[in-house]
């Protein structure tokens, strides 16, 4: 006789829904008012309170949404946190120093002066172009008069 203590991991396609639309920032009226006029927002709301979301349903909201189908069916909490735990910059099982305070040993492999050199005449030459542009624009009013 074999017993298990562990229930099975089901993968709730409404809950991983309500994610994927938080993560966005969506609200359920909004998703709502981007499905179209059948939807609103108790609908939504009843939509991310089922288990298992039918096939059409689901295509619909992950097309509007602009997620993969598989992300919702598949997103799976537990595994994307021990993910992102265990593979941030800097994680690995030799470490001794991790934190913010590993951080001040970082190395740029670009000088920051020379990037703000480079911003600065980028800027300058969009200004010059604008004036340019301007100067065009004066020129054909003063000739169209």
């Amino acid at each position: 006789m074999s017993t298990t203590t562990d229930k099975p991991n089901q993968i709730h396609h409404g809950h991983n829904l309500k994610r994927f639309r938080e993560m966005l920032s969506w609200k359920q009226e909004a998703l709502a008012l981007a499905l179209g006029e059948d939807w609103n927002q108790k609908k939504v709301s009843l939509l991310e309170q089922k288990e298992i979301i039918e096939e059409d349903i689901l295509q619909q909201v992950a097309k509007v949404l602009g997620v993969p189908v598989e992300a919702i069916k598949n997103f799976d909490e537990e595994k994307a946190i021990y993910n992102i735990q265990n593979n941030y910059e800097g994680s690995n099982s030799g470490a001794t120093n991790v934190g913010p305070a590993n951080y001040m040993n970082y190395q740029c492999t670009f000088n920051p002066i020379e990037k703000i050199v480079e911003l600065y005449d980028e800027k300058v030459a969009l200004l010059e172009r604008l004036l340019q542009a301007e100067k065009e624009k004066n020129e054909l009013l003063k000739n169209s008069k």
